[in-house]
């Protein structure tokens, strides 16, 4: 872990935007917790770094879900997270904002620390495999995710497709509204009849 903390307080250290966030912070309190476990990780924002700790007291922001859900806070569905609630927040929203925004500033350049290590060119290509994996892992996942749905609508009949459920949905629709019609003839029938 202190490596990446290492790789992360030099990546704020070199943008201005970030070191600004860090003073504006300082003194701040984030607790990471997984839930239903003692797990927890402390982030002490102090003027010009982040220090990760087992124990801190007080915090100003406690962020806690599974480990999976606490994972997807670190790509682009981080906020997909927090209103699905998987992830629960409490605390100063704003410093969890801020918080998040100096983890974006902190992110560190992967391909670029292993150029100073193996050279430009080695870190390029292993750039380019990573990427080629990770655009093959959402093609493979999408494939199956396809595959999955097709088996469960098409050939085990289990979920109904969009186009029956719709269906459906226009029918019972049409019945809410024949019934709305009937009770309204049956209301003037009945102060006819009075």
């Amino acid at each position: 872990m202190r490596p990446l903390i290492r790789l992360v307080n030099r990546q704020l250290q070199a943008k201005t935007p970030a070191r600004e966030l860090c003073a504006e912070l300082d003194g701040r309190v984030i607790a990471i917790r997984v839930r239903n476990t003692a797990l927890a990780l402390y982030f002490l924002i102090h003027r010009d770094e982040l220090e990760v700790t087992a124990v801190a007291d007080n915090p100003d922001v406690v962020i806690s879900g599974s480990l999976i859900a606490l994972a997807r806070l670190a790509g682009p569905s981080a906020d997909a997270a927090i209103r699905d609630g998987s992830v629960d927040l409490s605390g100063d929203a704003e410093t969890a904002q801020a918080f998040q925004q100096l983890l974006a500033y902190g992110k560190p350049d992967i391909e670029e620390e292993l150029s100073g290590v193996l050279g430009d060119v080695a870190a390029r290509g292993l750039g380019d495999i990573a990427r080629n994996v990770g655009r093959w892992a959402e093609n493979t996942h999408a494939t199956v995710q396809q595959n999955i749905q097709e088996y469960l609508q098409e050939e085990s009949r289990s979920v109904p497709s969009r186009y029956e459920v719709e269906n459906f949905r226009d029918q019972a629709e049409t019945l809410r509204d024949d019934v709305d019609r009937v009770e309204a003839r049956i209301r003037r029938l009945e102060q006819a009849v009075d």
